[in-house]
């Protein structure tokens, strides 16, 4: 084993280096806790025989997965070294980033105002998610960061002998709590559990990157000669914000209720407040001016006079605090107009005191005038940097932190409508089987009048009290706060017209629609989310449906007119997860890539912009891949300026985590995002030259993966060969493994769906069917085939397609797949199953080796040899993993009370691997 670390230090130097270090650091501090013998069980710092698999203890598989996490973050800190030594020699160097993106775009012949004026319309906002299997505690994660942070002061050369000491010190007692805490979760996590670890992001990690973002584009534009003065006067920064999905998010989730929808948003208001209260402080202690009132402009000075006024006593007290200092008066005088209580220097509820801040967009008012002020001062540079990072988190963050999305099933919402017919006495109440034509019928005629079915005492069915209650929150925060915070209603499985247009029936009954000059409208958006193959081939005719509908229509044209934009939008989300476990990997990106190229071009036909948000998850199968690769890879046109995706699971903790790596994927998405608009926009608008091979190879691949599902005994083989009844009984997230609780690959959800393949190493999810799809187009068609292996050069999309099937196949692992295999019972499904698997597997390896020229040990060194790295102990957790499922499945079928002890010792091997292979689906 030892010679494996040592080859990567040889290979590829400094990040293996920390990893000894860290080894070295963590076997000191078990030794002085006295725990000698699993210090002398850590690997590759000595040589250690293989522990056969009966002798591997849950403290081994322990000490694992914590190796694991700090490979991972050795590699993550490797990486971060990497670019800033690239950067050092040519800024732009950095694929992705600013400077890089100016310079192509600068390349291409585009000027810097033609630039900056498209720039002020950039809006990017991640949504932040729980899906279910972040299989990490918060509290790991804090000692995660903590432990990045001593690395970087480890770093640094001004410290003395004594002080480097002290860090190892506090490096090892780091690691000790880490060895100490818990990483399985003893009881599934809450969802203000999940809410609060993802605060930590939106208000420690967040709000520190927005002005190095701003920094780093700033120089970006210098270093290709540009003049900084055009951002300023066109006020050309680009939006970034945020979205929710955590305490909003319920489809499938009965935990989320109306009760729980009410505190997050409560949650998120007051913490945007403590977000933005910091900020203001901040700027307190920076603006020690001496300028009277009478000194500063007019405005201000009358402004300055109008807070204190409106603030009585709390406002004379402000003022006073700082005489002489007309700029820190009129912020203290802002921060006291904030609408939270404070004790003992901190905010702590939500309190709306008379004269007090109602919505962000009075505060972002001041700030500007302060700005406007200081320039007027001559303290420019202080106006540009100071001021500038207060409005730009106000504009970032507002008085809501992160936008909360609804969502639901329109299976759920047909259930609801049902139990509405039913208590307000109608004589045909089962709407779930009614026809389409029924369906509009009825919608068209109801959506007529703003008259609810039922009283608000009402006694409702299940289904409709959860919408009706969940509306009501939103209408009751409407009331207050405006629709300030609230992101869309978001239908999953979209299936028609009347699904969308249903809610804004049900948005009727809480009072969210309201009488406009215009008629009546939705104060919310209406979202549809297409899932399946077939739902992203029948978007565009849905889109139409609902674009063409009066109703559609007024509330569209209401909320462009509330939200300022040049042109209606309409949201679509398309999901990555369920296209893929559908009809495999290239159908599902081939499908949505021609989904958007044609929702994009009904948008245009209304004269209405599609904003798409896409569901992306942390695994291959689930649409993750490079960000920057990623956005280059979608259709012209269809990203427009506007971006919407989730971050799912691990992958905020894995992107976020340390604010070095935040900044750099922010940076990424937002850069990216911008180039590609910008480009789009100078560029003309064509069909993809190779659609009728893409179309081919989806159709094809789809059919050998279909193949596969619908063969006699899948999922028996299914059900044994991985570790699915392990995950679906885990307690790693707050949501349920399956929709609606039925035993079928339908109802199980995408993402314990693609977890199980992963942990069996099977990972098939990502390349099967695909290699069988390659080698037809090679024989049947080999002028085609050559044509797609010229494009795997310069086209984004087939290259950042193939690239993400090579990364996939690079993890998938014939040995460990037999091992899982051997778990199904009957020799006849395990023989004819594992023959499909192995087959096709080396048909793809063999298709992808020719189409892309070298082995991945030459194109991705650093990929292939940390992959090595992880190999050995790999394996040995895969092996515990199998003997602990046969082992628990009999427990079970005895009703063995052994049993439990068993799942937690399983729960551990799942977690071990998830750290290895850096996603858990």
């Amino acid at each position: 084993m030892k010679s494996t670390l040592k080859i990567l230090q040889e290979t590829l130097g400094k990040p293996y280096e920390d990893l000894e270090f860290l080894l070295e650091a963590l076997k000191e501090i078990l030794i002085e806790n006295g725990e000698e013998e699993m210090a002398n069980q850590i690997p590759w710092i000595k040589f250690i025989p293989e522990l056969e698999t009966q002798e591997l203890t849950q403290k081994h598989i322990q000490l694992y997965s914590l190796v694991f996490q700090l490979v991972n973050m050795t590699e993550i800190n490797g990486a971060v070294q990497h670019r800033r030594s690239q950067e050092d020699n040519d800024l732009a160097s950095v694929n992705g980033l600013w400077a890089n993106n100016f310079k192509k775009l600068k390349d291409a012949g585009i000027n810097e105002k033609d630039i900056a004026v498209r720039l002020k319309d950039i809006r990017v906002e991640p949504v932040l998610t729980a899906h279910p299997t972040e299989a990490k505690r918060a509290t790991v994660l804090e000692h995660h960061r903590e432990l990045y942070l001593l690395m970087v002061q480890r770093e640094n050369s001004m410290y003395t002998v004594k002080e480097k000491e002290n860090i190892r010190h506090n490096i090892k007692q780091t690691l000790y709590r880490l060895w100490k805490t818990g990483e399985i979760f003893l009881e599934k996590p809450d969802v203000p559990s999940e809410l609060r670890n993802i605060m930590h992001y939106l208000i420690n990690v967040f709000p520190q990157v927005l002005p190095v973002l701003d920094r780093r584009m700033l120089q970006a534009w210098e270093d290709q000669g540009f003049d900084t003065q055009t951002l300023y006067d066109l006020d050309a920064w680009p939006k970034l914000s945020f979205g929710d999905w955590v305490g909003g998010d319920r489809d499938g989730h009965p935990l989320v209720t109306d009760q729980v929808t009410a505190e997050t948003l409560a949650t998120l208001r007051l913490n945007a407040i403590v977000v933005i209260r910091r900020t203001l402080i901040d700027l307190i202690r920076h603006l020690s001016f001496t300028a009277s009132s009478q000194t500063v402009d007019v405005e201000l000075k009358d402004r300055l006079f109008e807070l204190k006024n409106q603030l009585g006593a709390r406002g004379e007290e402000a003022y006073n605090r700082n005489r002489g200092e007309a700029f820190r008066q009129f912020i203290n005088l802002v921060v006291t107009k904030l609408p939270v209580d404070t004790r003992r220097g901190h905010a702590t509820e939500i309190l709306e005191y008379p004269g007090s801040y109602v919505n962000s967009k009075e505060l972002l008012s001041d700030l500007k005038l302060l700005q406007k002020a200081m320039l007027n001062y001559g303290a420019k540079t202080i106006a540009k940097d100071d001021i500038h990072t207060a409005i730009r988190a106000v504009e970032t963050f507002g008085f809501y932190l992160a936008k909360v999305d609804v969502r639901q099933n329109s299976d759920f919402h047909d259930k609801a409508m049902q139990q509405l017919l039913e208590a307000a006495g109608f004589e045909k109440t089962d709407y779930p089987n009614w026809s389409e034509e029924e369906r509009l019928a009825f919608l068209n005629e109801e959506l007529k009048s703003n008259r609810p079915f039922t009283h608000q005492n009402t006694k409702l069915g299940p289904n409709a009290e959860a919408v009706v209650s969940c509306y009501r929150v939103l209408e009751a925060h409407i009331a207050k706060y405006d629709t300030n915070g609230i992101g869309s209603l978001i239908v999953s499985m979209t299936r028609s017209v009347s699904d969308l247009l249903l809610v804004y029936l049900l948005a009727r009954e809480a009072g969210l629609n309201i009488q406009t000059k215009e008629g009546l409208v939705c104060v919310l958006p209406v979202v549809p989310l297409l899932e399946t193959i077939d739902d992203l081939a029948n978007g565009p005719d849905i889109l139409k449906g609902f674009l063409t509908h009066p109703f559609t229509q007024r509330s569209i044209k209401y909320i462009q007119e509330k939200e300022e934009t040049s042109k209606p939008v309409q949201q679509v989300m398309v999901g990555y997860s369920d296209s893929n476990k559908d009809g495999g990997i290239m159908a599902s990106q081939w499908n949505l890539f021609k989904a958007q190229s044609r929702l994009y071009e009904t948008g245009k036909q209304f004269d209405v912009r599609i904003r798409f948000f896409h569901g992306k998850g942390g695994s291959i199968s689930r649409g993750a891949g490079p960000t920057h690769y990623f956005i280059n890879s979608l259709p012209h046109s269809s990203i427009g300026g506007d971006l919407r995706l989730t971050e799912q699971g691990e992958t905020i903790a894995q992107k976020y985590a340390n604010k070095v790596n935040a900044e750099y994927n922010i940076e990424l998405l937002v850069a990216s995002t911008a180039a590609k608009s910008i480009s789009s926009h100078f560029t003309e608008r064509k069909p993809h030259p190779l659609a009728d091979v893409l179309q081919k190879l989806a159709d094809d691949s789809k059919k050998y993966y279909e193949k596969l599902m619908h063969e006699d005994g899948f999922i028996p083989f299914f059900r044994q060969a991985t570790p699915i009844d392990a995950i679906e009984t885990s307690k790693i997230g707050s949501r349920p493994a399956k929709r609606t609780g039925a035993n079928s690959l339908q109802d199980l959800r995408a993402i314990p769906w693609v977890f199980s393949w992963s942990q069996s190493r099977f990972n098939m999810t990502s390349w099967y069917g695909l290699g069988s799809a390659i080698n037809d187009l090679k024989t049947g068609s080999p002028e085609l085939y050559e044509e797609f292996k010229k494009a795997l050069k310069h086209d984004s999309f087939i290259r950042y397609v193939l690239t993400n099937v090579d990364t996939s196949l690079a993890a998938t692992d014939e040995d460990i797949i037999k091992k899982y295999a051997s778990l199904v019972q009957e020799e006849d499904i395990k023989d004819k199953f594992l023959k499909m698997f192995l087959d096709e597997l080396s048909l793809t390896r063999e298709m992808l080796m020719e189409l892309l020229g070298k082995g991945i040990e030459e194109r991705r060194k650093n990929h292939y040899y940390s992959n090595q790295l992880r190999a050995s102990l790999m394996d040995t957790l895969h092996n515990q993993q199998v003997k602990l499922l046969k082992k628990w499945r009999e427990e079970k079928a005895k009703n063995d009370p052994e049993a439990e002890k068993t799942q937690t010792q399983l729960m551990l091997t799942i977690n071990g691997i998830a750290s290895a292979m850096r996603n858990t689906g």
